[in-house]
């Protein structure tokens, strides 16, 4: 599955902003769409994942009650809607597909988007 990332900007602490996964096709019902980050000098770490056919959710802890995964089935696309940023939120933003969340198997790591939150 090829996976591009965008929607990524500037944005002031306490703001929101929607990122894009688009999909090359349409993924089966059995992958998970997974969003990662990647802050400066630490590891990548998955924010949140979606099941395809489901609809399940997985969210990490950091974001749980900020964040919103949600597919558009018609667009082949997945989105990660963020609110009330924080500036522990600015990293690059990527998406990945597997089938278990939060992998990242079945796709190749794009160049991301940028989240820059400021304080």
């Amino acid at each position: 599955v090829q996976l591009q990332a965008s929607g990524g900007g500037l944005v002031q602490a306490g703001g929101s902003l929607r990122l894009s996964c688009a999909a090359s096709g349409r993924p089966y019902s059995s992958h998970v769409i997974g969003w990662f980050r990647q802050a400066p000098g630490k590891e990548r770490e998955c924010v949140a994942a979606i099941r395809w056919g489901s609809g399940r959710q997985y969210y990490a802890d950091s974001v749980k009650g900020r964040f919103t995964i949600a597919k558009d089935s018609a667009r082949s696309s997945v989105y990660l809607q963020m609110t009330s940023l924080k500036p522990e939120d600015t990293a690059i933003y990527y998406c990945a597909a597997d089938t278990s969340p939060c992998g990242s198997s079945l796709s190749k790591w794009g160049q991301g988007t940028q989240v820059t939150v400021s304080s």
